[in-house]
């Protein structure tokens, strides 16, 4: 009998978390003219930005940065004139290697004592599909500045319950080339394009 309650207690407990995450779970509008408008803010807490690049034409490593701010401003009725903001911080590089991250901050590299952030800011924005646009701007790191383009796709945006802000789901892709940047050592047994991949959600912090 014992364990017949203790079991009917527990499929109650159980019912009754459920019900709970389903509450908080916000409803997702995915379709970009349904977002809200404004000024938006990363989560830092729920982003991350990830490099991969390859390694003796072998493998692809992975490594990301811990370390980063960016600041998007759209109008989903007019995406051409929408703007991205983001700087990163270079002291934050997380390759799960201390040794080598120690390395990666000398001028031979990243040179970070000297220039400790790199930063993008986009100048134009093309429609690719319904929720997806070209970002393009000039990424600038080590202290040379390049155009660089990146792909952006808006997952939807719904109230979170939990921070009682409106948020936005965001990913966007692009490539560079170390070399552009004065990094060209150990090309190609290091590979000399680097794939950057960003995910984040957004808080909005005022509206247009």
């Amino acid at each position: 009998m014992r364990t017949f309650i203790h079991s009917v207690s527990v499929m109650c407990a159980a019912l009754l978390l459920t019900s709970c995450v389903s509450w908080i779970a916000p409803t997702v509008k995915s379709e970009l003219i349904a977002l809200q408008a404004g000024e938006y803010q990363l989560d830092s807490e729920h982003a991350a930005l990830i490099f991969k690049i390859q390694h003796l034409g072998l493998s692809t490593y992975v490594g990301r940065f811990n370390k980063f701010d960016a600041q998007l401003n759209f109008d989903p009725n007019n995406m051409t004139a929408a703007s991205l903001n983001a700087v990163v911080d270079i002291s934050s590089i997380d390759i799960n290697n201390a040794d080598l991250a120690e390395t990666l901050q000398n001028d031979t590299w990243f040179n970070s004592e000297r220039f400790a952030q790199a930063s993008f800011t986009s100048n134009t924005v093309t429609v690719i599909s319904d929720n997806s646009f070209n970002f393009s701007g000039d990424l600038t790191l080590r202290g040379v500045t390049k155009p660089v383009t990146f792909k952006a796709t808006f997952h939807g945006g719904a109230d979170n319950w939990i921070t009682g802000k409106y948020t936005i789901g965001f990913s966007a892709v692009g490539q560079i080339k170390r070399s552009d940047f004065g990094m060209d050592s150990y090309i190609p047994i290091v590979g000399d394009q680097i794939d950057l991949e960003v995910y984040a959600e957004f808080i909005n912090v005022g509206k247009q």
